[in-house]
């Protein structure tokens, strides 16, 4: 391949469809080649050669070759270290510019500043594009230009400033044409770089309107298919985020309060670099006297606390990687105050096991469950697991399914008696706050 070419660098936005960097890339006059690069830096961290997180994306990958096949051209994919990889790139093409969509992490920023400077030096333009969220960065402020750290008013900005223009679809398909003509022989296996098949089936994304109708009425009972199932496809870039939240706006409103979620904590990410660092949101939380007991945590994770629902919601998490949201919250309270455990083990136990492990999301979560992040949970809130049952799974089906043992002598007891536990949590939080104060 001899021409001038733009390279299209695939990341978290994995489909051809109403994508924004990809849509410049091919506007921009030079054929495209699009590319996706297996980084080194990510797959070492993996705790699990069989993660199915790994083959969800390889599986995607052979798709999205198969739509580029069709249209005359091919998904060069390539392993490595990124700075090396794009080294190897700009020796063997003749780029003219570089196109992809922003991602907002602690290491991927690093990475592009890397791959930006790299470009720099040869006289290439980088160019990235806002693609996975509506509103980033600083473009919902409050009436006093500061960026909002808590929800409820920040949704109501959203949708005041939400028009046709932030979810109108990029006319990709128009463009297809402008992809390189080429093709390549090598098959990739996913032990070309270290990973083994799991249980996991990539399916193309679908938006159900009947789920979405009975939204509210539905979405807390783990039990049933009550929500969209989409987030391994929006922590992957499978769907676009556009599509769903025009969707939303004819469905369920209820919905688009969920996908306001997702920017908020985006948009905190992006604004409060010490979310990055480790820290609580709230500093003074960060003076709370864990216990992590390593023995209560290894009950924890394996779902045998003794408390039905949150061994359910640990079994179902350790089996599929899928966890319902009510049961996170549940099974996140339950670590934080029940056992006093720190909600960033809990945090890191979520980061390797959650197909849609999203670090915004999860980290946001952890915060609100423990009262340390931003706009959280009181800290005097403390779910009662028994009660949860009770209003969620009354009929004890999500629970039978996974804990089947339930009422067998070998289930174990509770690990730790609710009224103790949650009179032991409101005294450590309120020593520890009140000596902060």
């Amino acid at each position: 391949m001899n021409k001038e070419v733009a390279i299209f660098w695939f990341r978290r936005d994995l489909r051809l469809d109403d994508n924004a960097g990809l849509y410049h890339a091919l506007k921009s006059g030079v054929p495209v080649l699009p590319i996706f690069i297996f980084d080194e830096n990510i797959l070492e961290k993996l705790q699990n050669t069989s993660d199915r997180r790994v083959d969800f994306i390889f599986q995607v990958l052979q798709d999205l070759k198969i739509q580029l096949q069709d249209l005359g051209s091919d998904l060069l994919i390539l392993h490595g270290k990124p700075e090396a990889v794009w080294a190897d790139l700009l020796s063997n093409y003749q780029v003219k510019s570089v196109f992809c969509n922003h991602d907002y992490e602690k290491y991927a920023l690093e990475r592009d500043f890397e791959i930006k400077e790299i470009c720099k030096v040869k006289n290439i333009d980088f160019r990235s594009f806002k693609d996975q969220c509506i509103f980033e960065k600083q473009e919902v402020l409050s009436a006093t230009g500061t960026p909002y750290t808590v929800f409820s008013p920040f949704m109501r900005k959203w949708k005041e400033k939400l028009n046709d223009f932030y979810t109108k679809p990029y006319p990709t398909e128009s463009y297809f044409g402008n992809f390189c003509k080429f093709s390549l022989e090598k098959k990739w296996a996913l032990s070309d770089i270290g990973f083994k098949k799991t249980d996991i089936n990539y399916e193309k994304p679908k938006l159900s309107k009947s789920i979405l109708i009975n939204y509210k009425e539905n979405r807390d009972f783990p039990a049933i298919v009550g929500t969209s199932h989409l987030s391994i496809h929006f922590r992957f870039g499978t769907i676009s985020i556009r599509k769903c939240v025009k969707y939303a706006q004819q469905f369920s409103d209820t919905w688009l309060n969920e996908l306001i979620w997702r920017d908020f904590y985006m948009n905190i990410l992006s604004n409060f670099p010490q979310i990055n660092e480790g820290k609580a949101f709230k500093k003074q939380y960060d003076k709370i006297p864990w216990r992590n007991n390593e023995t209560e945590f290894k009950a924890w994770c394996e779902g045998k606390t003794g408390y039905w629902l949150v061994d359910a919601g640990m079994r179902e998490l350790n089996q599929t990687g899928f966890m319902h949201n009510r049961v996170r919250m549940v099974v996140a309270s339950f670590l934080c105050k029940h056992l006093l455990i720190d909600w960033r083990w809990g945090e890191a136990y979520f980061a390797e096991k959650l197909n849609d492990f999203d670090f915004s999301a999860n980290n946001g979560g952890w915060q609100w469950a423990s009262s340390s992040g931003c706009d959280a949970v009181p800290y005097f809130r403390i779910f009662n697991p028994e009660s949860q049952t009770s209003k969620f799974d009354k009929e004890l089906k999500y629970i039978k399914k996974w804990v089947p043992e339930f009422l067998s002598f070998n289930y174990p007891k509770p690990i730790v008696d609710h009224k103790f536990a949650r009179e032991r949590a409101l005294k450590v939080y309120k020593e520890a706050l009140n000596e902060v104060e």
